[in-house]
């Protein structure tokens, strides 16, 4: 048994060519999805990094661990208190310990850990590989270190080996000498000069004026040239797309050469080779050029492809369209090496179906943004209603509502004409929240912590300044309505 993770950073799957991506980013990605099965509906139950990876990694939601912003105290999970035994509940519980308890050597190659002082992260796993630049690492850094430990350890028997890829992730990396692959393909249709327009005379932290943050100022000082500061025109957003997806393709490149070191150590075909994210990456998309700062439909769903020979060779190229959270792939693993999923998990397996050809999924699922905004989501049937609690300083309504079916990229909410929908939303993140609190472990809900400490992480203390950035702009309007939204920031 050979386990082969591969966690690529800020992957969206609609940017893949097997998912129906016009331009070709993926080609050895859309090998394995040939090969093996792909997912349509996975989601990330909290997001973005942190609390993705501490929910997929301990087998339950953020509102459970604790852990659903990037600072502040929701940032670490909760402490057990006086009942703490001599190992932690995380450590006897996490995924890497499940697998573990199956027979498996867990290592990974990623510096995700020390980028978010994630140390709980760690647990279960027998070898930590930090390759050192805290997620600004570009393939060509990782890529040696895998080739080395697979070498080395390749051919033994029981390994799971998570690899971490951070090429799609902002700021836009490839070096400059792998080209411009999709300088001649078209960009995607729905971001018009209309949209953009629109989305300029907006406001927001990464919205089309400032796209690296709360200015137009350029962060990295010109290091990463295929990163744009700010869509002023449709050749900006021409960067953005080609700057994404030029790290997607080559992050797929680097997969390529992992996957043929495995075959011509004729260990391919014995190797059992995941793909998926974290989270997915808004490209402009609820005015977000570049970043995952929502409990979206583009931020919260992931890509994931599983090839797992004598499993999924038998069902080659099947699609499951079922709804799952990512944890629930997790939980299926465990069971597909022959461990147990532990009870607290709220991950479910799903490895039965997966075996017989099936899809078997979730009525419903409610995910989670709390670094960026505040807001919970309830995705079901063909929508995605999005609950918030903090703006983001993107003065959203309090409720949107998206056909996600029709309307992938989410430009119409249709929340006002669909009360019947919004009402049912809301009915059931209500009683996902009640099912929730009746099986946790501690008292509060991590969301309210974080409101009650001033918000998400990632725009304490910014409102002032933006307010006035956003009248020295032309924007006075949203000023004055974020100034209403939010006044307690301003006093702060």
């Amino acid at each position: 048994m050979r386990l082969l993770y591969i966690d690529i950073d800020s992957l969206r799957p609609d940017h893949l060519g097997c998912y129906g991506y016009h331009r070709d980013t993926s080609p050895h990605i859309d090998a394995i999805a040939r090969d093996g099965v792909r997912f349509e509906n996975v989601y990330t139950p909290d997001a973005p990094c942190l609390p993705s990876r501490t929910a997929l990694w301990s087998g339950r939601h953020g509102i459970h661990t604790g852990v659903i912003n990037h600072g502040g105290t929701a940032a670490e999970p909760f402490i057990e208190g006086a009942g703490r035994d001599f190992r932690s509940r995380l450590g006897a519980t996490n995924w890497m310990t499940g697998l573990r308890q199956a027979g498996c050597h867990t290592a990974t190659v990623s510096p995700f850990g020390e980028r978010h002082s994630a140390w709980h992260w760690y647990a279960g796993f027998n070898e930590i590989v930090n390759t050192g630049k805290g997620g600004m690492e570009s393939a060509e850094e990782i890529t040696p270190v895998v080739l080395d430990w697979l070498a080395r350890n390749g051919k033994r028997d029981g390994w799971f080996l998570h690899v971490n890829l951070w090429d799609p992730h902002t700021p836009y990396r490839a070096p400059l000498d792998f080209g411009e692959p999709f300088a001649e393909s078209p960009l995607p249709a729905w971001l018009t000069e209309e949209v953009r327009q629109q989305h300029w005379n907006g406001c927001g932290p990464h919205s089309a004026q400032e796209m690296t943050g709360f200015t137009d100022a350029d962060p990295w000082r010109g290091r990463y040239p295929r990163q744009p500061i700010r869509a002023d025109s449709m050749a900006a957003v021409r960067r953005m797309f080609d700057g994404y997806d030029t790290g997607v393709r080559y992050a797929d490149s680097h997969i390529g050469r992992i996957l043929n070191a495995l075959a011509d150590a004729n260990l391919l075909d014995e190797t059992a080779v995941v793909i998926s994210s974290d989270h997915g990456e808004n490209l402009g998309e609820l005015n977000i050029y570049g970043d995952h700062q929502t409990a979206d439909q583009i931020t919260t769903r992931i890509p994931l492809l599983v090839r797992w020979p004598g499993i999924t060779d038998r069902h080659a190229g099947r699609v499951d369209g079922a709804l799952h959270y990512h944890f629930d792939f997790a939980a299926t693993m465990i069971e597909l090496a022959g461990g147990k999923v532990p009870a607290l998990w709220d991950g479910e397996s799903f490895a039965d179906a997966l075996q017989k050809g099936e899809a078997s999924g979730r009525e419903a699922l409610i995910v989670s943004q709390g670094a960026w905004s505040c807001q919970r989501a309830v995705r079901w049937d063909d929508y995605l209603c999005i609950r918030s609690y903090h703006d983001g300083y993107h003065a959203f309504p309090d409720v949107m509502l998206f056909d996600v079916k029709n309307d992938p990229h989410e430009q119409t909410d249709i929340a006002d004409g669909n009360p019947a929908l919004v009402r049912e939303a809301m009915s059931r993140l209500e009683a996902w929240n009640a099912r929730m609190m009746q099986t946790a472990t501690h008292p509060e809900d991590p969301m309210w912590t974080v409101l009650a400490e001033g918000g998400p992480l990632h725009t304490r203390g910014h409102l002032p300044a933006y307010l006035e950035r956003l009248r020295t702009t032309g924007r006075a309007p949203w000023a004055e309505i974020l100034a209403a939204n939010h006044p307690k920031e301003i006093r702060a």
